[in-house]
This record gives structure tokens, C-alpha cells and sequence, in this order.
């Protein structure tokens, strides 16, 4: 694919504080990072060093990105803080965390992880769904992790509890520079209709 894609200044990536299994995961992790500093996006990610979070931020930290990180300090120990970031806010919830990324980022992208990765993207694509924001909300679908989840909001339009307006909402694609074409598409076509993140987000902290 050309590359036409306007630059986002900064997309919090949400991932895994494991590996997983199989070696796409990580490797689609560096190949983000890599393409992230390559484009002048700031990475903006739950500050760890482990499992997908450190593989993500010291990818793109070797290829001179800028990488923010922001933690609880109750989990600074346990997902012991990536040293060497441009930036780590450590903050008192993981309320407060959630509330930081997301006013810090022009947009959001899920690659694969557990429960905490996914609570994290709904929160964010439920946020898109309110108009709380019109900022893009991307899935990474690596070695087709994503697939009975996409299947999923495919049946749940069809059972009538998503619209299709809604449903669009959940871009996903397995192609790291297709997926940043399509956010970048859908930032473009909503430019000017979010409402300040404050307005929405921090009540609900």
C-alpha cells in the first residue's frame, strides 16, 4: 500500500504483559514499534517491561521513537516499569491511568493480550459509541487472534445490540500499515465532532 496516511502525534497501544505462544505476537509488537518511530508517533502504552508492553516499547525505543509510559504505582513492582522511557507518569489508579493515555493520544490500537487488554479497548471503543470521543480505535488482528471477537460484533449486530454505525467503529486489520490507513481515514472524516475527553472520561474515573 502507498503511504499517504497523515501522521497521528501519538496512539496509545494496548498489549499483553505476556508473550504469548506463538512468535507473530511478539514479532507484530516490533514490527508496531518499528513502524511507529519510523512514522514520528509517539507510543503511548502502560509503561511495563514485560510480555508484549516491553517488546512494543523497546522496539521502538531502538528505532529512535518516542515512547510515553504511564503505570499505578501499585504495579510499577509487578510489571516491573520499563527503564529509558522518554516519559513514565506513574499515577495513582488504573482509573487514572486509562484517563491519562487516552487524553494523551490521538487514537487507540489493541494488539493481542488477556482480560486487562480487552477491558481496555471496550472501554475505549464504548467511549467512541458516546461520542465521548471521535478518536479512532484500532484492532491488530495478528495470526488472526482477533477473529471470534470480530465474528462476535458481527452477531451482535445481527441479534440487534450493535447498529452499524456502531459496528464500523471497530476498525481491525492484520496489516500494521493498512491499519493506521484506515484510523488515519476514519480521524479524517470525524474531525471536529468529539467532545473534550474531560467531558466524559474523567466522571467516570
Amino acid at each position: 500500500m502507498a503511504d499517504s496516511t497523515p501522521a497521528f502525534r501519538a496512539l496509545a497501544v494496548f498489549c499483553g504483559s505476556r508473550a504469548g505462544h506463538r512468535p507473530e505476537y511478539a514479532a507484530a509488537a516490533r514490527a508496531l514499534g518499528t513502524l511507529l518511530a519510523a512514522r514520528g508517533i509517539e507510543l503511548v502504552y502502560g509503561g511495563g517491561s514485560v510480555g508484549m508492553m516491553g517488546i512494543l516499547a523497546r522496539a521502538t525505543l531502538e528505532a529512535g521513537g518516542a515512547v510515553t509510559g504511564v503505570i499505578p504505582d501499585s504495579l510499577i513492582q509487578r510489571e516491573v516499569g520499563q527503564g529509558g522511557l522518554t516519559r513514565l507518569h506513574v499515577v495513582d489508579s488504573m482509573h487514572e491511568r486509562k484517563a491519562m493515555m487516552a487524553e494523551l493520544s490521538d487514537g487507540f490500537v489493541a494488539l493481542p493480550g488477556g482480560y486487562g487488554t480487552l477491558e481496555e479497548y471496550f472501554e475505549v471503543l464504548t467511549w467512541a459509541q458516546l461520542r465521548f470521543h471521535a478518536k479512532p480505535v484500532g484492532l491488530l488482528d495478528v495470526a488472526g487472534f482477533f477473529q471470534p471477537m470480530v465474528a462476535l460484533f458481527d452477531h451482535m449486530v445481527t441479534e440487534g445490540f450493535v447498529s452499524d454505525p456502531h459496528r464500523a467503529l471497530a476498525l481491525a486489520d492484520a496489516d500494521p500499515v493498512a491499519l493506521l490507513h484506515k484510523m488515519a481515514q476514519y480521524r479524517t472524516q470525524t474531525a471536529g465532532e468529539s467532545a473534550p475527553l474531560s467531558a466524559g472520561l474523567r466522571d467516570k474515573t
